[in-house]
């Protein structure tokens, strides 16, 4: 997986946003709006290839989770990006 071009991950006002820029990619319906370590996975697999175990090792490195809630969070997250169009 990768993340699209034309996506950027913004922290306004203490939130992180997912900014879409082009045309292809405005959706003006919605708002992606990321937790915190929702936005670190996203720092992480910026402007490279990355699988759901690289977003699973983000988590265990950067937070003390069990690894079977990690599993499942880095799952549920690319799941989420996939189903909004931010990866391909």
């Amino acid at each position: 997986m990768r993340i699209k071009e034309g996506f950027e991950l913004r922290e306004v006002c203490g939130e992180h946003i997912v900014v879409a820029h082009g045309e292809k990619n405005i959706d003006f319906s919605r708002v992606i709006n990321l937790n915190e370590s929702a936005a670190l996975m996203w720092q992480a697999a910026i402007g490279k290839e990355f699988t759901v175990d690289d977003l699973f090792s983000t988590l265990m490195k950067n937070y003390d989770v069990d690894e079977h809630i990690a599993k499942d969070d880095a799952q549920r997250i690319m799941n989420e990006w996939r189903e909004m169009g931010l990866i391909e």
